[in-house]
């Protein structure tokens, strides 16, 4: 009698644990905690919240129909220099990777040097050096070393995760392309890269993520994105905390839409698998 009273109780909370309900009402009760928490912080400050003078920043309407704010003009320059760099560091990150692998004593060691210097020194040193030393010296502007520090920087991680999984695919992977008589490049085309690619699409992810948010940085060497955009407005506004928790939210939207798409690709591949 008792452990079937015990069984049908242990039965039922676990009904209740995985159910939709019990979900809402924990983000319900989440979302009452930080409102409460900052309603009391901001009174203990004497904060004058001002959300309504955000959207004007976002966008603008009058006659001529909708125009792009000051945030969302930054945006868009975040979204072009992450864009850019992302495709660049993966083909540096992949090259970097063969590099690693080859044969060659000279492509290894190039390929450890970068690896090296990249990794132990500070991504803001890099792009200080990248614009203040090579950029008059090389002819780029600032766009150019931001895109071009970023990619370096995020390149050198990206390299270990492919090398990662490459090197995690069987050795008979390898002597069935050789037995069908493949090149070395249309063994990696066709049989090995596809699928390391599924294997490092997670880490990959993760390093995308952390690429948007470091582009913050470029910041730094006057290029308006979306973080230096937030600070001239704060400094012409003092609306601090609405402005900083806007554009957090607006990388929360980006690196989440990345999130979900990827995911989507790793269920697309587990469903041709």
């Amino acid at each position: 009698m008792t452990a079937s009273y015990l069984s049908r109780r242990t039965s039922l909370w676990h009904r209740i644990y995985r159910s939709p309900i019990f979900d809402i009402v924990q983000f319900t009760l989440l979302v009452f905690a930080v409102v409460w928490f900052f309603s009391s912080s901001t009174e203990k400050m004497g904060y004058n919240w001002q959300w309504y003078q955000i959207p004007k920043y976002i966008f603008t309407h009058d006659e001529n129909g909708y125009a792009a704010g000051p945030l969302w003009e930054g945006l868009m320059v975040t979204l072009r220099i992450s864009g850019i760099s992302l495709v660049l560091a993966f083909i540096i990150g992949l090259g970097t990777a063969l590099f690693r692998l080859s044969q060659s004593f000279v492509a290894r060691t190039i390929a450890r040097v970068y690896l090296e210097a990249i990794r132990n020194t500070p991504l803001l040193i890099q792009l200080f050096f990248i614009y203040f030393v090579l950029g008059p010296v090389l002819g780029i502007n600032r766009m150019t070393s931001a895109v071009l520090a970023l990619s370096l920087f995020e390149g050198a991680y990206t390299s270990e995760i492919f090398r990662s999984g490459i090197v995690s695919i069987r050795r008979g992977q390898w002597e069935a392309a050789y037995s069908l008589g493949l090149s070395g490049f249309d063994t990696y085309l066709y049989i090995i890269l596809p699928q390391a690619v599924r294997r490092v699409l997670p880490p990959l992810t993760s390093q995308a993520i952390s690429l948007i948010k470091d582009s913050a940085l470029v910041s730094t060497i006057a290029i308006y994105d979306l973080t230096m955009q937030a600070q001239a407005l704060i400094a012409e506004t003092f609306l601090t905390f609405e402005l900083w928790f806007t554009v957090a939210g607006m990388y929360l939207i980006i690196t989440a839409t990345l999130s979900v798409i990827v995911n989507y690709m790793e269920y697309r591949f587990k469903v041709s698998d």
